[in-house]
């Protein structure tokens, strides 16, 4: 009986934590400092270091320009891939970039994501350390991945500044 209610007040100890701990209401990417924080009501509550696409300076015009959009997205769902272990997908290209692309007559591309690193034996987690690396996504370590995905639900207003 003792066991039992250790047990119950433990998981209503962890519930308490959970619902006390602060929801996670805005993602800001900073491009120029490589640095992605997690906002709850205005503060600061964690921030990463991250990578960006390989030409990572200036807003993603089109598919294969290998840039990091900037501006206003949500993340509108998730998924486990073997390739990049955690991925959380924005909602690019919004409204704004497919009538960029529509007048440019370009594909502006899609499939950005905020995802950790490649799971690869040739390339340990340590070689992305510092590189802009990706196709245009925002990449963190995969501990720092696990811990986002963690945090932010799906529907957070990503926020990506030059």
């Amino acid at each position: 009986m003792m066991r039992l209610l250790a047990s119950l007040l433990l998981c209503l100890s962890s519930l308490y934590a959970l619902a006390a701990a602060p929801v996670i209401d805005k993602v800001v990417v900073h491009k120029a400092e490589r640095r992605l924080e997690l906002i709850s009501e205005g503060k600061v509550l964690h921030a990463y270091q991250i990578a960006l696409g390989r030409q990572p300076v200036g807003h993603k015009r089109q598919q294969g320009d290998q840039r990091t959009p900037e501006g206003i997205y949500t993340i509108d769902w998730r998924h486990e891939s073997p390739a990049y272990n955690l991925s959380m997908h924005l909602d690019y290209p919004n409204l704004k970039d497919k009538m960029a692309a529509y007048e440019n007559d370009v594909d502006p591309g899609g499939m950005i994501m905020i995802h950790g690193t490649p799971i690869d034996e040739d390339y340990p987690e340590w070689y992305f350390k510092g590189l802009d690396w990706t196709n245009g996504c925002i990449a963190l370590g995969n501990a720092e991945m696990r811990e986002v995905w963690d945090l932010v639900p799906d529907g957070t207003l990503v926020e990506i500044l030059p």
